[in-house]
């Protein structure tokens, strides 16, 4: 049984069609250079409105973005508006220590000191690890060129 793909009838948000700005307004041309206009087809950051947001038909959405555009282009509006949260300052950890709560690393009884420990160079390498790139085999001849792999004979009577 198919679903139905009706929307939902209890809606009443959207039972009244918004009206679009121009049209209130009687705006018969978008100008890009009307910057409080273009304004208030756009986010606060800087991303154009849809037109399900303003109430614009298709013309008038193709209108007023493509004076977005312009006025972007001439700078007048700014592409992007980052919106930036303020945060506490880095060194302020208030009364927790430097590594936060976790406090500090002792000693660790499985290993000993650095001192006794082999460099990273003079380790074996890891069990199921790809070998290095140096330790590969040398890369193969090239063929000669008879196609097969096989040495090419001059003809009798020839030589070469």
């Amino acid at each position: 049984m198919a679903k139905s793909r009706s929307k939902n009838k209890d809606n009443a948000r959207r039972a009244k069609k918004k009206t679009s700005l121009l049209i209130t307004e009687g705006v018969d041309y978008v100008d890009w250079k009307d910057v409080n206009l273009l304004r208030r087809f756009m986010s606060d950051r800087a991303k154009v409105r849809a037109r399900r947001v303003t109430g614009n038909n298709a013309q008038q959405q193709k209108e007023v973005a493509r004076a977005i555009k312009n006025a972007r282009e001439m700078a007048l509006l700014p592409y992007v508006t980052r919106i930036t949260q303020q945060r506490g300052q880095r060194g302020d950890r208030g009364d927790r220590g430097p590594r936060g709560d976790r406090g500090d690393r002792g000693p660790r009884e499985d290993r000993g000191p650095r001192e006794d420990r082999p460099s990273r160079d003079d380790r074996a390498p890891r069990s199921g690890a790809a070998p290095s790139p140096s330790a590969a085999t040398p890369a193969p001849v090239a063929a000669p060129p008879g196609g097969n792999g096989q040495a090419v004979q001059a003809p009798a009577g020839e030589e070469s």
